[in-house]
């Protein structure tokens, strides 16, 4: 797979992420990756939400393995990893597990390390992770090179997005997130949200986060969820269908651009020597300083 330029395609890694649940984070994610084979792209999503993974109900799959039994030496990576499609690989979690919810940083490097080999026939790697800021989330994320943060237009998402970035740039030093405004349902919702997130972190945290588009609430995206089948399969003409497709497009140009700045090689991070948070500790609970300022 070759860029414009002739030259071949690197991985970009994309930890998905939200500081609400309910957001639509993983059904956006899985449908990201079929966009992306639209456009002739191969993606891997691993699903990090651990202790409760749910790709595998969205695509109505029936997993033999899991990421927790490759992390407790049970199965080879790639014995587990779900050809779905052509251009779609899944690499399930366990829900339900206790022993794989903490992440501890000998367990993340290990993930990192045995992906590393499998990421050069794919153009996307896709870490789906909890819809928190525990410290499992914060140790799987700092492995990818760009951070999207998923909202949707009600205060308690903002107030709970703002307070994921705000976290990550304290423990990590991250600065360059991304944002996805899911089920805008009004002309305007949009504009408000990339307003008040984008003008907090601006004043608050010294960054503003890029912002990819939106999707429209389309009544499909439910409807697919309960067909156990990806929206892009099921309602490829829906409202919400075109909008991800569009901000699939968008990811392709930051690839791209990403790529021709050198910043893709290797496709997976570790977290910032010095600033990454110890995974013993309590992770940050969001109190009044955390949350969105003036909500």
């Amino acid at each position: 797979m070759e860029n414009a330029a002739g030259r071949p395609s690197a991985c970009l890694s994309i930890a998905v992420l939200s500081g609400k649940g309910g957001v639509g984070k993983t059904s956006l994610t899985l449908n990201l990756a079929l966009a992306l084979e639209e456009a002739g792209e191969r993606s891997l999503v691993v699903d990090g939400d651990l202790g409760l993974a749910n790709i595998d109900v969205l695509l109505g799959l029936a997993p033999e393995g899991s990421l927790q039994d490759f992390l407790l030496g049970r199965a080879k990576l790639e014995d587990l990893v779900v050809a779905v499609s052509p251009g779609l690989g899944v690499l399930p979690a366990a829900s339900g597990a206790e022993d794989l919810v903490a992440v501890t940083e000998a367990s993340r490097s290990l993930l990192a390390e045995s992906l590393a080999p499998h990421l050069a026939g794919y153009g996307f790697v896709f870490l789906d992770l909890g819809a928190s800021i525990a410290a499992n989330v914060r140790e799987l994320s700092s492995l990818a090179r760009m951070k999207i943060a998923v909202t949707t237009p009600e205060p308690t998402a903002l107030t709970d997005c703002y307070a994921l970035m705000k976290v990550l740039s304290a423990s990590q030093g991250a600065s360059d997130f991304a944002c996805i405004v899911n089920s805008v349902q009004e002309e305007g919702e949009e504009a408000f949200t990339v307003q008040r997130l984008g003008g907090a972190c601006s004043r608050f945290l010294g960054f503003e986060p890029r912002f990819l588009g939106a999707v429209r609430q389309d009544p499909a995206v439910a409807k697919a969820v309960c067909l156990r089948k990806p929206l892009l399969k099921s309602f490829p003409e829906s409202m919400a269908a075109q909008d991800i497709r569009a901000i699939a497009r968008r990811l392709l140009a930051e690839r791209a651009s990403m790529q021709a700045r050198g910043l893709l090689d290797p496709p997976l991070l570790g977290a910032p020597a010095g600033r990454r948070s110890r995974v013993q500790e309590a992770p940050e609970q969001p109190g009044e300083d955390a949350s969105l300022p003036g909500a």
